[in-house]
């Protein structure tokens, strides 16, 4: 059966920042800023290209972020998602503040435990940055203790101490505050049993990739069975999917928002692939998000 939602229907883009230049991605938001139906615009977070020439330009995510903040006025925007394994959960709390400030309130906190097994391409970034690439139980538990340090940090008054398995802060404390109060959503991308359990307990927002929606499905029960295990009403969460789009074949991309609309997913991250054409938000606009959100039984976008 799928699960039940009373989320608002949301569309969004995403346009991963490789293989293109600032000025493709900055025309591709200005643009969607324009258009009421896309309601949000996320990057990802990668230091090396995962797909196209290996040694192809790739931006970094959060810096990007924050320069298309500045230049837009109304989309929430966010990461899909911050990989946790590359920055200190401190750090990340003061960059995602700064974020949340420059847009004046717009920013969607994505974060998740960091590259899969696959694709391969993802686990070269680690040693040629110099960073760890941790065992995924390991990692998984560093997720949420920084879920836990960062909304402490985005709210605490007071300094504090925290001794945890995976970090250690003494005196941490953090000013100024994010604009949204109590903090920014936080949105938490990931299909495994152990990730999904962080995201029972912390997350606003879960994000899977789509393709198999038998599996989606699968994961959103077993999301709500985690929540009612501690308790938790799993409507508290709005159930987000990355959707590839087509643009010759702009019909298999609204058959897919048609079944994750189904399937009980409100939250929809439509994936343009580079290099993007002449008004492509626009084309998403038209094409993909008006002829699909009519489609079946769901509710159309909400417009706002």
């Amino acid at each position: 059966m799928a699960p039940t939602s009373t989320s608002p229907l949301r569309f969004g883009i995403m346009t991963a920042p490789m293989q293109v230049s600032y000025d493709d991605v900055l025309r591709v938001w200005e643009e969607a800023d324009a258009i009421p139906e896309i309601e949000h615009a996320w990057l990802f977070d990668h230091l090396m290209p995962i797909g196209g020439d290996p040694d192809g330009p790739v931006h970094e995510g959060w810096t990007l972020l924050s320069a298309l903040a500045a230049r837009t006025r109304r989309l929430r925007l966010g990461l899909l998602v911050t990989s946790n394994r590359f920055r200190p959960p401190a750090i990340l709390a003061k960059i995602a503040t700064t974020v949340d400030i420059v847009s004046g309130g717009r920013l969607d906190f994505g974060i998740g435990v960091g590259s899969r097994p696959h694709p391969p391409e993802a686990h070269r970034e680690y040693p040629a940055h110099g960073l760890p690439f941790t065992a995924p139980a390991q990692a998984v538990e560093s997720l949420a203790e920084s879920c836990v340090l960062i909304r402490r940090l985005w709210t605490a008054t007071e300094p504090f101490d925290f001794h945890g398995a995976h970090h250690h802060l003494t005196g941490a404390f953090a000013n100024p505050k994010p604009v949204q109060r109590p903090h920014p959503p936080i949105l938490i991308g990931g299909r495994s049993s152990a990730t999904l359990r962080v995201v029972a307990e912390h997350a606003d927002l879960w994000n899977i990739p789509g393709g198999d929606m038998e599996d989606c499905i699968s994961r959103s029960a077993l999301l709500d069975r985690y929540c009612a295990e501690i308790g938790r009403d799993p409507a508290e969460i709005t159930r987000s999917i990355h959707l590839p789009v087509s643009y010759d074949h702009p019909e298999t991309t609204r058959t897919a928002i048609t079944r994750a609309l189904d399937a009980g997913f409100r939250h929809i991250v439509l994936g343009l692939p580079s290099p993007y054409p002449e008004k492509a938000a626009r084309w998403v606009a038209d094409e993909v998000i008006a002829k699909a959100a009519y489609t079946g039984a769901s509710a159309v976008p909400s417009g706002r």
